[in-house]
């Protein structure tokens, strides 16, 4: 089931009514059942693959904290990890891995024959997984003591709102919330009701919209007509291409967050505003914030983090964002764009004092609106490079679409290169206009403080007239589509 479909118009409604109905003792039966039916509804023979991760996760912290050797307790993380990474190396990476090989031996004159599998990938699978091996670490680390109810940590690792495409949520974080009897508030009822209004027409009138227009370029790289796929053909699909999985991943986000909200649980933040970054750091400061802080506490930092040698430093780095790469997929693709961004990130380091020196020396202070207004349009362009490898289909594609990228501008027909990719007027200033309607809802809904505990009555009737408003649209655009597109991110 996916949030942008009839039948979740159906499915949350009735779990919020039950949820509201219920006393608070058996509320995480009833979620714990509905979060397995929203996930059994994409892909019910995939269900056991959720609970055996489960199983062995809520075992092994048991196991942990019971034990009083540290072998013992080590025995069971290596358990718990090894299960869990195991499922999703087979699932995810087989193939991939298989591939590889194979056409690594071939290369070298040894005969083998293709070894892949008709493997069907788990919805959800890498952030489920990463949710489970959070806890199971941090119960043995100690930092936390393990859940012995096994329904509520059933339901902290399939809670359907983050289910299949985060945010990734510490235990610390949801499993007390699962557990409090917390009164509902309006606040939280509007608050939740403005994040997702937000999060479908992120998702609905302006990522769907916008991937049209991208689909055109990215899915013709080999396309011989120049008017089609040239240097900035490439540009504007790449810029468009940023808006896109920005509206359909932090759209996902909202409508999670906001659906938690409205049963009175705060899912934490997973983006802030990542295109005005100053730095690719600070860019991954707010761009999947769950992912990043995972993997800065469980990977970056066990591994000595800053805190040693400066080339120890720097391959530290590089591994976290190799290792980004490969849990955004099995391709090449995503591999070189987790390592682009891990090289942004050393020459970032590397160049920092020489960057100060100069801008000394220019005579700008590093406060300026133009130093920020520079190092957020750099930053920006040096993301859309990147983005090129993270959209391109093959290693093939992506080498065609680079050298377009940066050697593909002579002779360009404007007119001829907008009416080929389909923006003419009309659907030019239809994407125009929803990116600046897009910007406006995000700073006034996302980003805004709220200054009261309760909502007043101009701020219920505003979003309850913003909530059908914009769902009343989104659907519109879905009956004419005549179908719902699945989130970028749930490949993932």
């Amino acid at each position: 089931m996916v949030f942008n479909s009839f039948s979740f118009l159906l499915f949350f409604p009735v779990v919020l009514i039950l949820y509201r109905l219920l006393p608070h003792k058996t509320r995480w039966a009833m979620l714990l059942i509905a979060s397995y039916y929203f996930y059994v509804s994409w892909q019910p023979e995939l269900i056991y693959l959720i609970l055996f991760t489960t199983l062995v996760s809520y075992l092994s912290a048991i196991g942990i904290e019971k034990a009083k050797k540290d072998g013992v307790k080590k025995l069971c993380l290596i358990a718990a990890l090894t299960a869990s990474l195991s499922v999703l190396f087979f699932f995810k990476y087989f193939n991939f891995l298989s591939q590889n090989v194979t056409a690594l031996l071939r290369a070298i004159s040894i005969p083998v024959s293709d070894l892949t599998l008709n493997l069907i990938l788990p919805v959800g699978i890498s952030f489920y997984t990463f949710q489970t091996l959070s806890y199971v670490i941090d119960v043995y680390r100690g930092t936390m003591k393990a859940e012995k109810h096994f329904g509520y940590y059933a339901l902290y690792v399939s809670y359907f709102p983050q289910l299949v495409a985060g945010p990734i949520e510490r235990p610390e974080n949801l499993l007390p919330q699962l557990r409090a009897d917390k009164p509902f508030t309006a606040y939280d009822t509007v608050q939740g009701l403005k994040m997702m209004a937000l999060g479908f027409f992120k998702k609905i009138a302006v990522a769907d919209q916008l991937s049209r227009f991208v689909n055109i370029v990215y899915n013709n790289a080999y396309s011989s007509d120049r008017s089609l796929v040239n240097g900035f053909t490439v540009l504007l699909a790449t810029a468009l291409f940023a808006v896109q999985i920005y509206c359909d991943f932090s759209g996902y986000t909202d409508i999670a967050i906001g659906c938690a909200r409205v049963m009175g649980i705060k899912l934490m933040q997973n983006f802030n505003d990542p295109y005005s970054a100053t730095s690719i750091k600070d860019f991954w400061r707010r761009w999947h914030i769950s992912l990043t802080s995972w993997f800065t506490d469980y990977i970056y930092i066990p591994l000595g983090g800053s805190r040693c040698s400066r080339a120890k430093h720097y391959a530290n780095i590089f591994f976290v964002f190799l290792i980004s790469g490969i849990w955004h997929g099995a391709a090449w693709t995503f591999i070189i764009w987790g390592i682009m961004h891990g090289i942004y990130q050393i020459i970032g380091h590397m160049s920092l004092k020489p960057r100060e020196k100069l801008w000394s020396r220019l005579g700008a202070s590093p406060d300026s609106k133009i130093h920020n207004c520079f190092k957020k349009v750099f930053t920006f362009m040096l993301v859309l490079i990147a983005w090129v490898a993270f959209r391109a289909n093959s290693l093939s594609d992506m080498t065609i679409l680079y050298k377009q990228l940066f050697f593909g501008w002579g002779g360009i027909n404007l007119i001829q290169t907008l009416n080929a990719v389909g923006l003419q007027l009309l659907p030019a200033l239809t994407a125009v206009v929803s990116i600046a309607v897009l910007r406006l809802l995000d700073t006034e809904i996302a980003l805004k403080t709220a200054k009261s505990s309760d909502a007043t009555v101009a701020e219920k009737a505003s979003a309850y007239v913003l909530l059908c408003w914009t769902i009343a649209a989104a659907w519109l655009i879905l009956l004419a589509s005549n179908q719902a597109s699945s989130f970028i991110y749930f490949q993932f």
